[in-house]
């Protein structure tokens, strides 16, 4: 039998079943000096003449990808996987798709690299955790849900609220009392309370008989102290309704009622002056600092159904009720206010776009601009969903929900999640920079996202925590700025980006920039790299007979041949960069010098030496 000899580059082409022919001869030739610009015209003349394949795709997506030009190589990545590729093909694909911001397509091709090449790192890394930041939308899951062991069978349960001392308080019309509500045809709902264990378990709840009457009580908030309280009760209690004949029955309003803790009791109940026998007024929720109390209400002024309205408490005194305005309320019904110890306002409302029936929202009233948004699932569901309350100190909310048929009470851990917001400030002036690109980055530097500041130099990200973020911001006429984003539990974190003015000080004989980075033993420009080549190109665009020539150097670690190899690599590739930014081929060359030209001439070199004879030089030859 014949033997036939395969090298690994035929076995390789056999297995594609594309390979450098005639065809690609002069690209190839082109994309092997490193002269990418060229090749990637090459190529494309070669797919404009329809004798393109899958290698011809692959060499192209990689010559844009060598000059920093990731639009383009995204889009040949895409054609050339649609033929057998090696891995490395679908991670670049991957990275380019990365830095595009397209998340979920370049996991897909992560997916297949790591199939691919199982034993890579990066193929571990990626397994080991593929997405690893929250999606930034609205969507994004804020807490897990679990059921409570609290709710009765069949009787409605509602209106929990976590107290500092850990007692939960709800109301309920499970109370074996003869009085119903005829509207309902249901027992009238009682106060109750509950003490929840270190380890989340609630106590057998009981009646609070203090607050407890024959009509409806419930629900209320405490004061930080503990040692007041509001609540809602039905105005029936004090014998003040209306009479609807035609019905028969005895039109109560709700109100709201204060009440005082005295040796373990509580005493000395009040009626609010906001009650009337002509609206109710209910569902009341206390601010951190005691001087604010938020309240559902249909009495006049309102948007809808019932409105989240807001009154200022002094000492015994109470301020003109004032309506949270259209920003909060529709033409719906909003209810349940709670306002969280952060100053975060969560209501229900059937009047927004949700799930369905009543859907629970939040909004940030620390912040002007801040929008309504819907918790999502699994909070909300196609059910009523309302009643949320949340204690930041226990880190716990609770909230209510028909789901089930009947109205029960749920638990609801928040996600763990922070909010990163870059400021993006000139250096020099200290004002903020509108438009600057912000990108935040894993902690191997692979690019997440990238926004633009807005008009007050601001990019936000919600990023996961214990987990750290690198930011970096670029803007025209500037030079970058990088920051860390350390790990974090939760909670928002602020950083300064501070850009420095571009100054690219040009001499009698070059033009002087920062250190271009290479990564290891590689030759494609980076980031960093093109940020500082954007500078020449402004400078030759400026100065139109300009000349340069580029000198690439490097350490004294490894030998002589490999670093004059590898230092004309990277001399090429910066050429490449800067022509294909517009420049004419003719107005720059390059060099790769090796060793030869040391700055610091050391023997046992220092890394802070090492770095000062990895070099790159802009010698202008024509001025």
């Amino acid at each position: 039998m014949k033997k036939v000899y395969i090298t690994a580059g035929l076995l390789l082409t056999m297995l594609s079943g594309f390979s450098q022919n005639k065809n690609t001869e002069k690209a190839d030739k082109l994309f092997q000096s490193y002269q990418y610009v060229n090749a990637s015209e090459e190529y494309l003349k070669l797919v404009q003449g329809k004798k393109a394949d899958g290698y011809v795709y692959k060499q192209l997506a990689d010559s844009y990808y060598n000059v920093f030009d990731m639009e383009q190589a995204s889009k040949w990545y895409a054609k050339a996987v649609e033929t057998k590729q090696d891995a490395e093909t679908y991670y670049r694909y991957a990275q380019t798709l990365r830095t595009l911001a397209k998340y979920p397509e370049a996991n897909k091709q992560m997916d297949k690299f790591a199939s691919m090449a199982p034993s890579d790192q990066r193929a571990k890394d990626h397994k080991a955790n593929p997405n690893y930041i929250p999606s930034l939308s609205s969507k994004d899951k804020l807490f897990d849900v679990f059921d409570t062991k609290i709710n009765s069978k069949d009787q409605a349960d509602f209106g929990a609220v976590l107290t500092n001392d850990n007692t939960l308080y709800f109301v309920s019309s499970r109370n074996t009392g003869k009085k119903t509500d005829k509207w309902i045809d249901q027992p009238y709902l009682d106060i109750y309370e509950s003490t929840r264990s270190e380890d989340g378990k609630l106590s057998e709840p009981k009646a609070v008989g203090d607050l407890n009457t024959a009509f409806h009580d419930g629900p209320l908030t405490m004061s930080a102290d503990g040692n007041t309280i509001y609540f809602a009760r039905d105005s029936h209690s004090e014998g003040s309704y209306q009479k609807d004949a035609k019905n028969n029955v005895k039109v109560g309003q709700q109100g709201l009622y204060k009440a005082t803790k005295v040796n373990g009791n509580w005493t000395n109940i009040q009626a609010l002056p906001i009650n009337s026998t002509k609206y109710s007024v209910g569902n009341p929720s206390l601010s951190k600092d005691g001087k604010t109390l938020y309240f559902a209400s249909n009495m006049p002024g309102g948007f809808g159904e019932t409105d989240i309205w807001k009154i200022s408490i002094g000492n015994n005194s109470y301020g003109k009720p004032e309506n949270l305005g259209a920003k909060i309320n529709t033409s719906g019904r909003e209810t349940f206010p709670c306002i969280a110890d952060d100053n975060v306002l969560y209501f229900a409302s059937s009047g927004r776009q949700g799930f369905g029936g009543l859907d629970i929202f939040k909004l940030d009233l620390n912040d002007k601009d801040a929008e309504v948004i819907n918790l999502g699932k699994p909070v909300n569901t196609e059910k009523d969903d309302f009643s949320f309350s949340l204690n930041l100190t226990k880190n716990v909310g609770y909230f209510s929900s028909n789901r089930s048929g009947k109205d029960n009470i749920y638990l609801a851990v928040p996600v763990c999640g922070v909010e990163a917001v870059a400021v993006v400030k000139d250096k020099k002036t200290g004002k903020a920079l509108a438009d600057a690109k912000v990108s935040i980055l894993d902690s191997k530097r692979n690019v997440i996202a990238t926004k633009q500041s807005n008009a007050s130099g601001e990019v936000s990200y919600k990023v996961e925590c214990d987990t750290e973020y690198i930011l970096q911001a670029s803007k025209d006429d500037f030079d970058p700025a990088t920051a860390n984003v350390a790990k974090t539990k939760s909670g928002k974190v602020s950083i300064n980006l501070e850009l420095d003015p571009v100054e690219v000080v040009i001499t009698a004989t070059e033009v002087l920039l920062n250190p271009i980075y290479f990564e290891y033993n590689k030759s494609n420009i980076t980031s960093q790299g093109a940020n500082e080549l954007d500078k020449l190109v402004k400078v030759l665009n400026k100065n139109l007979e300009m000349k340069i020539f580029v000198k690439a150097h490097t350490d004294t670690n490894g030998s002589a041949d490999y670093n004059m190899k590898l230092s004309d690599q990277r001399a090429q590739a910066t050429v490449q960069y800067v022509i294909s930014k517009g420049i004419s081929k003719d107005r720059i060359s390059g060099k790769g010098f090796g060793f030869t030209e040391l700055k610091v001439n050391c023997t046992k070199c220092t890394e802070e030496q090492d770095a000062q004879n990895r070099r790159s030089e802009f010698l202008i030859v024509k001025n």
